[in-house]
């Protein structure tokens, strides 16, 4: 490297730092939900949390396009030091259904205006000690506790793998969620 590519690159590094605390402040004062325009639509980050994955991972847990509302894939699996009986994985999955929750509540929808549900399991892994239709069964109940009919269009696929460390299921969503429906939900407070 030459020497003004190295003093370029200083300079640069300075400034990220010199920029960074007053970006982590700026962080600190937001309130969630946050929501950002994009074109057609926003992107909704819940928490500091979704914004955070969203700013470093590159992908919002969120986004409305239109009247639809895209929610992110959401792993459900174990956290170090949990098991992986049925009973372990119902508590996961109730974990993952309460972030769907925050994101839906946050972007003014509820389970009730889901209209789609793509999950991907993990049937045969490490991560889960029982059978695939145990699996099934114990993801199904734990669904049946936040959506209630008239259900969703569902996709349950198999897979090998998933992306998280200790992922078992993940779920994806899609909600009708019109612009009005928003704004009644914002003027009552709810």
């Amino acid at each position: 490297m030459t020497g003004a590519a190295t003093l370029r690159l200083s300079a640069l590094t300075a400034l990220l730092l010199a920029t960074s605390g007053s970006a982590l402040a700026q962080d600190h004062a937001e309130v969630f939900p946050l929501r950002v325009p994009v074109p057609g639509g926003e992107v909704i980050h819940a928490n500091a949390g979704a914004k955070h994955a969203h700013d470093t991972i590159r992908f919002a847990s969120a986004r409305r396009a239109g009247n639809l509302l895209y929610l992110s894939g959401v792993i459900i699996g174990r956290r170090p030091n949990e098991g992986s009986t049925v009973a372990d994985f119902k508590a996961q999955t109730r974990r993952g259904f309460d972030w769907l929750k925050l994101n839906l509540s946050s972007s003014c929808a509820t389970f009730a205006d889901v209209a789609k549900i793509n999950s991907f399991h993990v049937w045969q892994g490490p991560d889960f000690s029982g059978s695939r239709d145990e699996q099934f069964a114990a993801f199904s109940e734990v669904m049946g506790e936040y959506i209630q009919a008239p259900y969703p269009a569902w996709t349950a696929v198999g897979t090998t793998g998933l992306l998280g460390e200790g992922g078992i299921v993940e779920i994806e969503m899609v909600a009708y969620v019109p612009d009005r429906a928003c704004d009644a939900r914002l003027s009552r407070g709810s």
